[in-house]
C-alpha cells in the first residue's frame, strides 16, 4: 500500500532507531516512516505487540513515536523536519501534550 517516494521536491533527511531516511519536508512523521517501509512504530504496553498508525488523523495514539528534544508525538501529527531523531516510543510514558497540562 505504501511506497518509497523517489520524486522528492523539498527532500530532508532524518533518522529513526538510527537508519537514516529521507522524506519531503511537510509531510507527516508517519507518512513519511510508512513510505520507507517502517510499519512498527512502537509496543503495546500490555502484551508488546508491534503498534503503527491506524487512524492517521490524531484520534488513536497508535502512532507515538518518541522525538529528541520534544518528547512523545504523534507521528501522524507531526511534521518530518531536517535532522529530526525519532525512536520507538517507551511503552510507560505518555504523550507531550498530556505533560504539559496545567494543575488547575
Amino acid at each position: 500500500m505504501f511506497q518509497q517516494r523517489t520524486n522528492l521536491s523539498d527532500p530532508v533527511t532524518f533518522s529513526f532507531e538510527g537508519r537514516q531516511l529521507t522524506a519531503n519536508r511537510r509531510d507527516t512523521l508517519a507518512a513519511a516512516l510508512l513510505g520507507c517501509g517502517i510499519f512498527e512504530f512502537r509496543r503495546a504496553v500490555v502484551n508488546n505487540a508491534p503498534r503503527a498508525p491506524f487512524c492517521m488523523i490524531g484520534n488513536c495514539y497508535e502512532c507515538l513515536v518518541e522525538v529528541e528534544g520534544k518528547g512523545l508525538v504523534q507521528a501522524c501529527l507531526t511534521e518530518v523536519a531536517e535532522g529530526m531523531r525519532v525512536n520507538m516510543s517507551s511503552p510507560r510514558k505518555t504523550p507531550a501534550s498530556q505533560n504539559d497540562s496545567s494543575n488547575a
